[in-house]
């Protein structure tokens, strides 16, 4: 079922958010006033090393007087693209630079009341260039072991949703990546085999 927008103005705006009033109406043909909050998309950056350790920023949320652990993230500049937005926030909250970033995974986290996008994408190949450029993001960084992720979740020390769908998505894709070595050299260690492909129990050639 479709709902249709007939118009829309604006309610209250700043450079960072814009409230808007919809007219909208409904599958069942009711049409009524329906509130937007209006936002620019956000890209998160999920460093990982070669331990696979990822880089987290443990920081204060004023809105919900919370501290947890948090992926750099930020929101993505006009002209700007969502890749490039995430180097740039990882660069500029931890004063470390990603040789090549890969899209991972983008989600809408509340799509009933805001239009906004989270883009997540892994850096890699990332070397500390110096010390942040942002001094109000995080009380401090560390990079934290990839098998640590799943306890600290369910402790309740990761809870923002940009950061919870971007350290899931990593951990799978760590996961199929590890997979996707391990077949790889299962494969190798085949054709080395003066055995490959002879069935088990069959007679040695005289």
């Amino acid at each position: 079922m479709r709902w249709t927008v007939h118009g829309e103005h604006s309610l209250y705006e700043t450079p960072w958010v814009r409230l808007r009033s919809l007219d909208v109406e409904q599958p069942d043909g009711v049409r009524t006033d329906y509130h937007v909050v209006r936002l620019r998309d956000l890209a998160v950056a999920a460093a990982v090393d070669e331990r696979q350790r990822v880089l987290m920023m443990w920081r204060h949320r004023f809105v919900t007087d919370t501290w947890a652990w948090e992926l750099p993230m930020g929101l993505v500049e006009d002209g700007e693209s969502p890749e490039a937005a995430a180097a740039r926030e990882l660069e500029e909250e931890t004063g470390w630079r990603p040789e090549t970033v890969s899209a991972l995974i983008s989600a809408q986290p509340a799509a009933g009341i805001t239009d906004s996008r989270h883009f997540v994408f892994r850096a890699d190949g990332v070397r500390r260039i110096g010390e942040p450029s942002e001094r109000n993001e995080s009380d401090r960084l560390e990079w934290i072991p990839s098998a640590d992720i799943p306890g600290m979740i369910a402790r309740g020390e990761i809870v923002s949703s940009a950061t919870l769908v971007g350290v899931m998505a990593l951990l799978l894709d760590l996961r199929a990546r590890g997979r996707a070595v391990a077949a790889s050299r299962f494969r190798r260690g085949q054709a080395r085999s003066p055995v490959a492909g002879r069935r088990v129990g069959s007679p040695r050639p005289r």
